[in-house]
């Protein structure tokens, strides 16, 4: 999942402006929207450029963890399935959809393949499973399930989870770059984490992320389209400055050093590793069936909030707040969650980011024709993408955390304490746990519990009663001796 600072809407041009585009025009309804061709390469070209970060970051998160085989994906393969399945799944939901929202591999969703799912069975056995929830998001878009079941979670919940999410990615940047490590067992302390390695910030890695955090809050701020991927680029030459000139010991799982050929073609290695039901002769059947329900909710529920947000700022929505047509959307949107399980780049969803280009005045799918056209070319750009250490990449983390803090928190109602309590469990057990499943788990548990409690059980749902009842089993088990 991931976010970023909306931007203003410029006035749409009279329809037509005085131009026609013949079949373009008419298929993707540019006049009719009250755009233009040029608005829409525009849109198209700024939604590129405040989103390709996750060519970068997603092959790192997903590049550094090992399965239960100690296996690890291939840093290239992952770069080539983050930009293929990026590109087919934004050109997908331009053609179909016609909305100008450009999707790729999910900011939160990859961190729960890689710390969750693949320690505890192969990486073809995790991704079976998101392309599993895939299926489950396209079978409730088809049964007309799907907005049905997002009404069952409250909104103050349905909050919490992407803040909670937004935190966990957050402290994921904060220990992949080095900035805070693990205090060992020997310590003998029970405190859990420490600045830097020893207590302290050492190193020129340490540095170059600490200036990337500054430059990328500090574009945030000034409002500059991209500021995500500018900083990267930034760090980037810095770091690769720094290791030319200094001695440097380790950056980590990438060394910043300039690719003799910046060009090369690229590795599919990756694609169709898949295992549907593998996983779930590893880790049991209740297990797997509450890790495609948490990959499910992840995508479920950031993908909706940002399909409608979206929407709404690129005046796609009557007057209702309804978009005409959102079934295709949302089908779309759940093929790409299925299609990013089946190239190992964990599940592809909507971003936000594309506020960038409904800012440049995008109204239509044509400006993710120019988005996914882009990605396509990233495929050949390879070498480049992977000299990208990991301290130059993760200040992204931490700026989109906070602002997926900054744009829920507010949304949630403190003062009905039968749902801040379950969403303040929520958003803080998931990086205190460094796990997603736990954070909507007890959040669920403590909701209906306290909804109870109060006497406004009745208030609550049915499904969440049982989704409550799940998670409860889970966490019993071990003390009943199940597991």
């Amino acid at each position: 999942m991931s976010s970023s600072a909306p931007a203003k809407v410029p006035a749409p041009e009279q329809p037509g402006a005085g131009r026609t585009y013949g079949a373009l025009d008419r298929f993707f309804r540019i006049s009719e929207r009250g755009s233009t061709l040029s608005r829409e390469v525009r849109g198209g070209l700024a939604t590129f450029f405040a989103m390709a970060y996750i060519i970068v970051l997603n092959p790192i998160i997903l590049g550094s963890a090992k399965d239960m085989y100690g296996h690890q994906l291939d840093n290239g393969q992952l770069v080539t399935a983050t930009a293929l399945t990026a590109a087919l799944t934004t050109l997908l939901m331009g053609v179909i959809g016609n909305v100008p929202i450009a999707l790729a591999a999910g900011l939160g969703v990859n961190s729960v393949v890689a710390l969750q799912l693949a320690p505890r069975m192969s990486w073809p056995d995790a991704m079976g499973m998101v392309v599993l929830a895939g299926f489950v998001v396209m079978l409730l878009v088809a049964t007309g399930l799907r907005e049905r079941v997002m009404n069952a979670v409250p909104y103050g919940l349905r909050k919490a989870i992407s803040i909670g999410i937004g935190l966990f990615i957050m402290l994921i940047g904060l220990v992949d770059a080095g900035f805070v490590s693990r205090i060992p067992d020997a310590a003998r302390t029970t405190v859990p984490l420490q600045l830097g390695g020893d207590g302290h910030l050492n190193g020129w890695p340490v540095l170059v992320f600490v200036l990337g955090v500054l430059l990328t809050l500090a574009l945030i701020v000034r409002k500059v389209s991209g500021a995500i991927l500018i900083s990267i680029v930034a760090m980037t030459v810095l770091a690769v400055v720094i290791n030319t000139v200094a001695e440097v010991p380790s950056w980590g799982l990438t060394t910043p050093t300039w690719p003799g050929n910046p060009v090369a073609s690229p590795d599919f290695g990756l694609i169709g590793q898949v295992s549907l039901f593998g996983g779930f002769g590893k880790v049991g059947m209740l297990t797997g069936v509450l890790f495609v329900f948490t990959v499910l909710l992840s995508c479920f529920f950031d993908a909706m909030g940002t399909i409608m947000g979206v929407s709404d700022e690129a005046k796609l929505t009557d007057g209702e707040g309804q978009m005409p047509g959102i079934n295709k959307v949302l089908f779309v949107d759940g093929l790409a969650v299925a299609a990013g399980g089946a190239s190992s780049s964990s599940a592809t969803t909507a971003f936000v980011e594309s506020t960038a280009g409904v800012g440049e005045g995008a109204r239509t799918g044509l400006a993710n024709v120019v988005t996914g056209g882009l990605f396509a070319a990233a495929l050949f750009l390879t070498p480049v993408a992977t000299m990208v250490p990991s301290q130059a990449a993760t200040p992204a983390l931490v700026a989109v955390g906070f602002l997926i803090l900054a744009g829920s928190v507010k949304e949630i109602d403190w003062a009905d304490y039968t749902i801040a309590v379950p969403a303040f469990v929520t958003m803080l057990m998931m990086p205190f746990t460094y796990s997603i499943t736990n954070g909507i788990g007890m959040g669920f548990v403590t909701f209906a519990v306290l909804r109870l409690a109060a006497g406004r059980g009745r208030e609550v749902p049915s499904a969440m009663y049982a989704v409550a009842a799940v998670f409860a089993f889970y966490y019993l088990m071990p003390a009943l001796g199940l597991t």
